[in-house]
């Protein structure tokens, strides 16, 4: 059964709907005689669906109405107008003995996974089957409190809860939802021992961003959406001196529920990028962030604390070097780090703002809450010039003796330490091998390879601007970022935005950094003539908003999701190392693998619970794709044979992964 249409259909086929009305002849495929979905123009002047036209293609070279010599590559997006005209058909509700309910054809997949009592059932009809009572020792299920209504208006307060409404926010120690591993428990044999965690507890709060500018960029990247395996929107990272990073409430994954009371839940990436992108002086998000696990005899973390207070406070180096003399420590009796000493003379000392016995949340948007002194003073050491602290404060507290353990309770100061180096502690890293691996997965999108061939004068420039290179902290391919309108490639016309360079005149791009690339392309294009291999990446879905009006207030980057239509040779992977303790889980959630309904899908890491093995590492991001465990390829596998061999684990695992960066919004 498809979860989008609600029907059996075959994997490759188009989704199936039951239309109110018969609908219009002009908006009927004539090759499966279906109202048309994903509409595509043909130069001919006739129009069909995208699957259709795209399988009919691979066998023959002709329209099929008129018999016209036709390839796929001559074929167009149809206007906005046409497919606004085919959303908008109402349907009806597959499940009609549970549902009568009529809909927009775009609003049907949200109606099924949100609001269908028909579809609800089906899947939990479907999920006993799947487990059946199983014999022998099982963990009892653990109670669940949570004050969800069954389809949740989010809260306009910061109010805690128990998010059964995130996929990734809530698992409970019996619960082995599809794509997920319970990151609050592990299965031992010491199991006896272990702290009774019940659930992981996630938190919505009502942020409000102001901004002096309207246009100024909010400097959060973001991943997901309801057209990837993640679902949610989450945030994947908090550029420093951004206006995010200054509020200091955000964090990486974070799940962004609403903008402008607007919910982005169940849209797709492209939709949640416009909505974020949206100029405004002030910006009213909803957001789900995990706190961790609830211990049923854990005290109420510090951070809940009616008496204390939040505040932000921004200090300015004068050049990176410079410290701000401040020396921070952890404490024996609760989570975090704190400051011991401000420098009699030093930067924070002078600005008044910062106080002893002040427990630091955040930096420059990087989350302390379970942090260490050594991870705070490296992200201050590396900040060029405004360091953005949010810090929460109790009066009248005094501060509990340091911990005396070195390896975690260094005195750290902002500043370099005695002997020259950074007190920040040096442990054994394994190199990270970069290297291809194979996929399949490319939803969304398709890649057509081109070869552009252009005659020239020696002294004329060939127009563009490029980002990426292999020594980018994602390994990205070269790509590029603008077409000027001088230069011979701008009067060609074939080399686009977006387009990523495969070689010039023969020589191979695809591996080298950025500066070797700008260095090949400035000698190569002295040439009377250039060839020139580049790779297109077109977009399938013909109702995503056209963000390229959008982004003309930021420094041009590629989305997210078009980078997972890249094929497997530009793909780079490096190994990610965690370790742990007997007690411990790794700390992450997963979701995607092979499902019937879907096929292959590649497994995405969508949640990192803070406390964890996975979040001291802070290697791990949102949005990473896991190719392999331990060397063993995780393609094929659907989520019931990886989870297995992730909790097989005990203390230490290697994570092959392959990480793009987020949607810069």
């Amino acid at each position: 059964l498809c979860c989008e249409c609600g029907q059996f259909h075959l994997l490759l086929d188009n989704h199936l709907y039951n239309f109110q009305d018969e609908v219009d002849d002009e908006l009927i495929c004539h090759i499966c005689l279906q109202p048309l979905l994903q509409p595509m123009d043909t130069p001919c002047g006739h129009t069909y669906c995208f699957k259709c036209l795209e399988n009919f293609m691979q066998e023959y070279n002709f329209c099929p109405m008129d018999r016209k010599k036709l390839s796929f590559q001559q074929c167009h997006k149809s206007s906005l107008l046409v497919r606004n005209l085919l959303d908008k058909l109402v349907v009806l509700c597959p499940f009609k003995a549970e549902c009568q309910q009529t809909m927009q054809r775009c609003e049907l997949e949200a109606h099924l996974q949100n609001r269908c009592p028909g579809f609800k059932k089906y899947k939990s009809d479907l999920q006993r089957k799947k487990n059946p009572i199983s014999k022998g020792k099982e963990d009892p299920p653990s109670k669940v409190e949570t004050n969800t209504p069954k389809d949740p208006e989010v809260p306009s307060g910061g109010s805690s809860l128990v998010a059964e409404s995130s996929a990734a926010a809530v698992v409970s120690l019996g619960t082995a939802e599809p794509g997920l591993v319970n990151p609050a428990f592990d299965e031992t044999e010491e199991g006896e021992n272990l702290p009774q965690r019940t659930s992981l507890v996630a938190e919505t709060t009502t942020i409000e961003i102001h901004r002096e500018d309207p246009e100024e960029e909010l400097g959060m990247r973001i991943v997901g959406g309801k057209d990837t395996p993640l679902g949610n929107i989450v945030v994947q990272e908090v550029l420093w001196d951004s206006v995010i990073a200054a509020d200091g409430r955000i964090a990486p994954g974070d799940h962004i529920l609403e903008v402008n009371g607007v919910n982005i839940s169940s849209v797709t990436h492209c939709q949640a990028v416009s909505f974020l992108r949206h100029p405004g002086p002030v910006l009213h998000l909803v957001v789900l962030q995990e706190k961790g696990f609830s211990n049923k005899t854990a005290q109420q973390d510090s951070t809940s604390a009616p008496n204390r207070e939040v505040i932000h406070v921004t200090l300015i180096k004068r050049d990176r070097s410079e410290p701000l003399g401040i020396k921070l420590i952890r404490k024996t009796d609760e989570a975090g780090i704190f400051i011991l000493d401000l420098l009699e003379g030093g930067l924070a000392a002078k600005n008044g703002k910062l106080s002893r016995n002040d427990r630091v949340l955040s930096i420059n948007g990087q989350d302390l809450r379970q942090g260490t002194p050594e991870a705070a003073a490296q992200i201050i050491q590396t900040t060029e010039s405004r360091v953005n602290f949010v810090i929460l404060r109790q009066p009248g507290v005094q501060l509990s003796d340091p911990v005396e353990d070195g390896s975690t309770s260094n005195n750290s100061s902002s500043s370099s330490s005695s002997n020259g180096e950074s007190p920040v502690h040096h442990r054994r890293r394994l190199d990270q091998n970069h290297y291809r691996r194979k996929s399949t997965y490319q939803k969304g999108y398709a890649n057509h390879e081109k070869t552009v061939a252009i005659k020239k004068e020696p002294k004329e420039s060939l127009g563009i601007t490029i980002g990426g290179g292999r020594d980018n902290k994602n390994k990205l391919p070269i790509y590029v970022t603008s077409v000027q309108p001088i230069g011979c490639l701008f009067r060609d016309g074939r080399i686009k935005r977006g387009d990523i360079l495969l070689s010039i005149n023969s020589i191979d791009l695809t591996h080298l950094n950025y500066y070797e690339a700008v260095s090949a392309l400035k000698s190569n294009a002295a040439s009377h003539s250039v060839v020139l291999k580049a790779l297109e990446i077109l977009s399938l879905n013909s109702t995503e908003p056209s963000l390229d009006m959008k982004e003309q207030g930021f420094g041009w980057s590629p989305l997210w999701i078009t980078w997972l239509g890249l094929p497997s040779y530009l793909h780079c992977c490096r190994d990610i190392v965690l370790t742990k303790g007997n007690l411990e889980s790794w700390g992450f959630s997963i979701v995607g693998g092979f499902e019937e309904s879907k096929g292959n899908q590649p497994f995405f890491i969508k949640t990192i619970v803070p406390g964890t093995p996975a979040f001291r590492d802070r290697k791990l991001k949102c949005g990473d794709e896991i190719v392999a465990v331990n060397g063993v390829p995780a393609i094929g596998m659907s989520n019931s044979e990886l989870i297995p061999m992730l909790k097989e684990q005990r203390n230490r695992v290697t994570l092959t992964v392959v990480s793009w960066p987020g949607s810069l919004v």
